[in-house]
């Protein structure tokens, strides 16, 4: 499909500089731009591409002022990071064919409630008592566990699992790999030494508008419900402990672990590979860097942690000075101290 500039200004809301009659049929990086394309400029470091992409047009903010020569048009907005995202995702609209019915050989209970438009798979294995809401997509070899119910407009790709009693709202997108509502990691450990399982009879309630990484991992609850709050989300390679709860609209990083019962706040920001203890609570708007270990609560909103265990982001960073100057500063106490 081919745009003109002028008409994704009109879509982004953007001024054009330059000839808007030239037609965009594909997206690049402004470093690998090519002529028909369309790319971005947001972080002023990539400012030097700008003047040698072959890009026909770049995105801007509506503040840009070349200081050479530019070749390609340009686009003028307040936010061009957003208005580029913007971009992508009417794109993906306009260009994603919708399916609808089902693909055979397909296995779907006789009492599951499937609404309109809704498409599912081959090799996928819908159960009885299953609720799908109407223009749901169910990928191929997808199983579907007993009274699970999925909302309107989710995208549930190839090989998820999604085991019995499950609560998905609408808008959700569940990548390949991932199972929901598998036990929670409950063990009564005994006098002889052995481990008694612990029935996991809660569930896994997805709310909306979330988005969920490949090979992800969400336990059901022991009791009640693991949530995952509207707009969370979640890298590849997430694992979720059972009775865990996440806020709205909290992004976390691939190969973060929660243990049970964690309750983390809405807007946090959560780096890769972050582990948390259980029984813990996490303040809203809290940013917790990479490979971070939390131990425990964190009870101030908007704090910012990193490192082992987890410590305020300023004094870590001041330490880590310190620290590297270790070596020289023993040496001048010790010559210190042998002087006297």
């Amino acid at each position: 499909m081919k745009f003109t500039v002028r008409q994704i200004a009109h879509l982004i809301g953007g001024e054009v500089e330059g000839d808007d009659s030239l037609e965009i049929d594909q997206f690049y990086k402004i470093e690998e731009g090519q002529k028909g394309g369309i790319s971005f400029l947001a972080n002023p470091k990539y400012e030097n591409h700008i003047y040698k992409t072959d890009s026909s047009a770049v995105i801007v903010s509506d503040q840009f002022r070349p200081q050479k020569a530019v070749k390609s048009s340009l686009i003028k907005v307040k936010d061009p990071y957003m208005a580029f995202t913007e971009l992508l995702t009417e794109y993906e609209k306009i260009s994603r064919k919708k399916q609808s019915g089902c693909e055979h050989p397909v296995s779907i209970a006789d009492n599951a409630q499937l609404g309109e438009d809704v498409f599912v798979g081959a090799f996928s294995y819908v159960s009885p008592g299953v609720k799908i809401g109407a223009g749901t997509q169910i990928a191929q070899q997808v199983f579907i566990g007993e009274n699970v119910s999925i909302g309107s407009n989710c995208i549930i790709h190839p090989g998820v699992k999604i085991y019995k009693e499950s609560v998905i709202e609408d808008n959700c997108i569940i990548h390949s790999g991932v199972v929901i509502g598998c036990d929670g990691f409950g063990f009564a450990p005994q006098a002889d030494g052995s481990y008694k399982t612990i029935p996991q009879l809660g569930n896994v309630h997805i709310k909306k508008n979330v988005s969920i990484g490949a090979n992800s991992t969400i336990d059901r609850a022991t009791m009640g419900s693991t949530i995952i709050d509207e707009g969370v989300k979640l890298d590849n390679l997430v694992q979720v402990a059972h009775n865990v709860s996440i806020g709205k609209n909290t992004v976390i990083a691939a190969q973060a672990g929660i243990a049970g019962s964690t309750k983390i706040g809405a807007y946090c920001v959560i780096g890769g590979q972050v582990g948390f203890v259980g029984h813990i609570e996490i303040a809203d708007g809290t940013k917790i860097g990479a490979q971070a270990g939390v131990n425990s609560s964190i009870k101030e909103k908007g704090t910012n942690v990193t490192g082992t265990p987890h410590y305020d982001l300023k004094k870590y960073l001041k330490s880590q000075v310190y620290f590297r100057k270790l070596p020289e500063i023993i040496k001048e106490i010790e010559e210190k101290t042998n002087k006297k």
